[in-house]
């Protein structure tokens, strides 16, 4: 277990945005290594853990910080400015980090031993676990698991037998030891988070590392020591969304803040503007822009500060809440696409070569906004449905 640190002295919110902040030239630095061989840098996964960006969600008992929602926002919107993929990666292993604070404290004994432990993983239940003596054989494959070749544990969801006769969805937390890759990351966008597969073939997972995912949506956490923790006070899409939506932002504030560095000296070919800069389409343009990534920015902390304010008080989610949170998501990932796509366009012919950034982060942001929790229709029906009396018609909620 490491040295345990009082949330009184963990790092501000204030500190680690400065310290990620930090990292932004590095970031963009590799980034492009990391898209040509689709998974991060070692200097950056080293440059993350340095700056204690693997400890914003894990228990304070095992040396780590409790970060805030907001935090977890503005970490990743930092982060996002120097490499989409790596705030993307980061903002995975949060939600499994956090996951881990669900099981039972002996559970957490045993992964948080790892200092500056990242675990990787997936709420799709693609996997069979069969009953055995102590626990359970596991067998299936995972796609996108984001950060996978830089993980030590995997959160794995499969389906298994209840006395019955039907099925039920079971989380569980295996060894990245106990399983194997397949390196078929071949991508439009997001090739730097190294979201390949993973396959389990006859892996023993013991009962103590077993939770029912249906459980776990309800709320019914097993964890003795994180009863009382404000940071475990929340539904797990909850708090998968305030993890994930930080991504978008930052990708939308890079492109503005890029797009506004390459504008001096640019012209508009085959016009009579010698300066994009005195265009009135560029002034449209950046206006637009800017306003769509306040919008986004809107909404994101609209989720975190929800996340933090019913962390604080204890106060239930209602479904209605939890609905307006997907749907917040969904617009933090329509305005943010928005963002970056008529920045991308406005970037002229010379954006579409590999060493100019707009290009990557057009795809990038086309990858995360296609992720099935943050889908902009789907979101939006899920709430509409919800708005209208009817009952959600997903457990993701």
């Amino acid at each position: 277990m490491e040295d345990a640190v009082t949330l009184a002295t963990a790092p501000t919110h204030a500190e680690l945005v400065r310290r990620t902040a930090e990292l932004v030239p590095l970031l963009r630095q590799h980034a492009p290594w990391a898209e040509e061989h689709r998974r991060l840098h070692e200097e950056t996964i080293e440059a993350m853990a340095a700056a204690g960006l693997y400890r914003m969600r894990v228990p304070a008992r095992y040396g780590g910080f409790e970060s805030s929602a907001e935090t977890l926002v503005e970490v990743a919107a930092e982060l996002a400015r120097g490499d989409g993929a790596a705030s993307w990666t980061a903002s995975v292993w949060w939600i499994p980090t956090w996951m881990v604070g669900l099981f039972p404290d002996e559970v957490q004994d045993e992964v948080f031993a790892t200092p500056d432990v990242r675990i990787c993983g997936t709420l799709s239940p693609s996997g069979m676990a069969a009953p055995t003596d102590g626990g359970l054989t596991l067998n299936g494959r995972w796609q996108f698991i984001s950060g996978a070749w830089h993980s030590h544990w995997q959160e794995i969801i499969a389906m298994s037998p209840t006395p019955d006769g039907g099925m039920q969805p079971l989380m569980m937390l295996v060894p990245m030891s106990d399983l194997q890759i397949v390196d078929d990351w071949h991508t439009s966008g997001m090739r730097g988070s190294g979201s390949v597969s993973t396959v389990a073939q006859d892996v023993f997972v013991p009962q103590h590392r077993v939770m029912p995912l249906g459980a776990i949506l309800q709320g019914q956490y097993a964890s003795k020591a994180n009863a009382d923790s404000p940071m475990f006070r929340a539904p797990l899409l909850g708090v998968a969304n305030a993890s994930s939506v930080g991504t978008v932002i930052g990708l939308a504030r890079g492109a503005i803040e890029l797009f506004l560095e390459r504008l001096p000296g640019r012209k508009i070919t085959y016009t009579g503007y010698e300066s994009q800069a005195e265009a009135p389409i560029t002034h449209l343009q950046i206006a637009e822009a800017v306003m769509k990534k306040d919008e986004a920015e809107f909404h994101g902390h609209r989720i975190a500060t929800f996340v933090n304010e019913r962390g604080r008080t204890g106060e239930p989610w209602t479904v209605l809440d939890r609905a307006r949170s997907r749907a917040d998501v969904g617009s933090v990932c329509r305005l943010g696409r928005e963002v970056v796509d008529l920045l991308n366009q406005a970037s002229g012919g010379s954006s579409i070569y590999l060493d100019v950034p707009i290009q990557r982060m057009a795809r990038d942001m086309h990858a995360v906004t296609m992720h099935a929790l943050h889908y902009p229709p789907t979101n939006m029906e899920l709430y509409g449905r919800v708005l209208c009396g009817l009952s959600p018609n997903t457990l993701y909620i």
